[in-house]
């Protein structure tokens, strides 16, 4: 169980800090939840504490596995399928999973097709989602504010 100021991950939203655990009812059934405050847009939410294993929340990861998200950045782009929706669905498997590598392929594959041929409007959220989860797990591992994250990203990804 994490506790108040744990970094955390919650896979397709981000990551944030634990700022309380608080009892609530909802819909009859009364239980407690990880009040959970993401850096990015200053968004709060409420996590079930005994979803947390199965919704795949996970401690932030360490240095080292920052860097190696980063430099997925750098690389050529992977081979996709060329058909758009089994593509999305791919990528949206990739980002469900909540790892930092799988979700810095997303950003970095998505962001090279955009350059070369354009992104459908579906791809061009998902590369915007993928990119802000990315974000906020970079805020909260090196300590720095969201426009230093967004500067990083974007010069790993002009390499």
């Amino acid at each position: 169980m994490f506790k108040v100021g744990d970094k955390i991950v919650y896979p397709m939203h981000g990551a944030g800090i634990i700022e309380d655990i608080e009892v609530k009812e909802i819909l009859g059934e009364t239980m407690p939840y990880y009040i959970l405050r993401l850096p990015v847009g200053n968004i709060k939410i409420m996590v079930p504490v005994k979803n947390s294993q199965e919704l795949g929340i996970r401690d932030i990861v360490s240095e080292g596995k920052m860097e190696e998200a980063l430099g997925i950045l750098q690389t050529c782009k992977t081979k996709m399928d060329p058909n758009w929706n089994r593509r999305y669905r791919e990528n949206l498997e990739k980002i469900k999973t909540g790892d930092i590598l799988d979700v810095a392929e997303v950003v970095k594959d998505l962001f090279i097709m955009d350059r070369e041929k354009g992104l459908s409007t579906g791809e061009k959220k998902m590369l915007n989602n993928a990119r802000q989860i990315l974000i906020s797990e970079l805020v909260l591992a090196r300590d720095i504010d969201n426009k230093q994250a967004e500067e990083l990203i974007t010069d790993c990804l002009k390499e």
